[in-house]
């Protein structure tokens, strides 16, 4: 700009009455504000800017260019702690919020903050350091990753399905993520996200006791086509798409014949062979040949794959395996209908035991029982894991420092196995903290005071993790 514009630009600022420049602030967009705040600061990126806000979120780090209107933000009605006047560490509690949902996903309180955020950043703010929440939008990313900057770590609560659906980019979401890395924790970084939580972890463990030997991946069509059939030719089997959600495009398949080989790999399906399929997000089930399957599973409906039931579309490889589109064919476990034991991790320690039986199938109602991490019923799988965690990081291509703060191994009953449970699934996106759980949809007050303690529990030890890891 030149000495002409400036000045031109100064005189209006000065005839502009204050209503008019806090209108004008006003109706800014959120990366608007933080240039505004920057310019105003001779560049320097923690001056406030002029309508800054004030309250436990927004402090001591500005936050206040990225408020969402329909979000709460008072510290009363959020239950969020005053921050520590002199805070031991900085901390970014990073979620997401979709303004095309209403409250901002299911996910929400009423109040637009997710149900377990506040207890986490609670958690930061009992061991001494501050913790805020910030939401990503697709419209706030260049100012979002600018404030990012000025925290000591971050912790990502954000499903990668979440920023798809709402309209984002995920990779320029995790590349914009990986630059903040590169001299701060991010917990978890976007890559141990990516090989952790990918359907084909299972395929990297498949040779370990908890592993099981026939899980195979299918990264191209051509890989479905040899080895789907010889799969399905030897016992039931589990088949997920590596993007679904909330078990769409998860399939329960059996042969309904039920002939199959005794040895894997001693006979293979035919094409006309009739398969009965159960979907897991709706527990419908449909019939159709090992080559209607696998047209679907590629091409989605065609001619040759006929009708279907699945409020899915298929077309399960669609953009390649860069784009994530790739499926695991795992061994069906029929005593999952006991139920998984989901083993809560924070860093190397085992926290807590969850254990879910489904009622109505995997994608109904859940009844949760929780265990300590003692418990005897669980010993040999926790010894197993506790000795194996350093190898399953080797097994997905990562070393521990890449160890996620929060992760989870579900564990399915096995019978006839030199380990009693085997691994069904990984996960480190956004592991809900039980307790908190219940009050989704509603508000925190509605929780009983033992949910909140359980909760919140969790959420003191996490932070204690965190706050071990950046003193070291």
């Amino acid at each position: 700009m030149g000495a002409g514009a400036s000045a031109d630009v100064q005189k209006q600022v000065g005839d502009a009455s204050s209503a008019d420049l806090q209108a004008f602030v006003d109706g800014c967009d959120a990366e608007t504000k933080a240039k505004l705040a920057a310019a105003v600061s001779g560049g320097a990126a923690e001056a406030a800017p002029a309508a800054a806000k004030t309250g436990a979120a927004f402090g001591p780090v500005d936050t206040s260019a990225l408020t969402i209107g329909t979000v709460e933000y008072d510290d009363a009605k959020t239950g969020l702690q005053p921050q520590p006047a002199e805070p031991k560490f900085k901390i970014a509690l990073v979620g997401t919020y979709d303004t095309s949902k209403a409250g901002g996903g299911s996910d929400k309180l009423t109040n637009g903050h997710r149900f377990d955020t506040m207890g986490i950043c609670n958690g930061f703010i009992n061991n001494g350091m501050s913790c805020q929440p910030v939401y990503y939008t697709q419209d706030n990313h260049d100012a979002f990753f600018e404030t990012l900057k000025q925290f000591d770590g971050v912790i990502v609560r954000a499903n990668p399905g979440q920023i798809k659906g709402m309209g984002g980019d995920q990779k320029k979401f995790d590349d914009a993520m990986m630059v903040i890395a590169a001299d701060r924790p991010v917990w978890p970084q976007p890559a141990i996200m990516e090989s952790m939580g990918a359907k084909d972890a299972l395929c990297c463990i498949k040779d370990m006791a908890f592993g099981l030997p026939d899980t195979l991946g299918y990264y191209t069509p051509e890989d479905m086509k040899t080895g789907f059939p010889k799969a399905i030719g030897f016992q039931p089997r589990v088949v997920k798409q590596n993007r679904g959600s909330a078990g769409e495009g998860i399939w329960i398949i059996k042969l309904k014949s039920g002939e199959y080989c005794s040895t894997y790999g001693e006979k293979s399906a035919a094409d006309d062979d009739v398969l009965i399929l159960t979907e897991a997000n709706d527990s419908h089930v449909e019939e159709h040949t090992v080559a209607e399957f696998i047209e679907f599973c590629v091409n989605g409906r065609t001619d040759k794959s006929g009708e279907w039931k699945s409020i899915g579309t298929g077309k399960y490889f669609e953009g390649g395996r860069e784009a994530g589109g790739q499926m695991v064919d795992q061994r069906f476990l029929p005593r999952i209908e006991e139920g998984e034991a989901r083993f809560m991790m924070i860093g190397k320690e085992l926290y807590r035991i969850e254990h879910y039986k489904y009622i109505g199938g995997v994608g109904g109602e859940t009844v949760t029982t929780i265990y300590g991490p003692d418990a005897p019923e669980f010993a040999d799988t926790k010894a197993k894991l506790m000795a194996d965690i350093e190898p399953i990081m080797t097994a997905l291509g990562k070393d521990l420092t890449a160890l996620p703060l929060l992760w989870a191994a579900d564990f399915i009953p096995i019978d006839g196995n030199s380990v009693p449970y085997v691994v069904g699934e990984f996960n480190c996106s956004c592991l809900g903290l039980a307790g908190f759980l219940n009050a989704r949809g509603k508000d925190i007050e509605s929780l009983s005071q033992e949910d909140k303690d359980m909760g919140q529990g969790m959420a003191n030890r996490i932070a204690e993790a965190a706050l071990a890891a950046l003193t070291k």
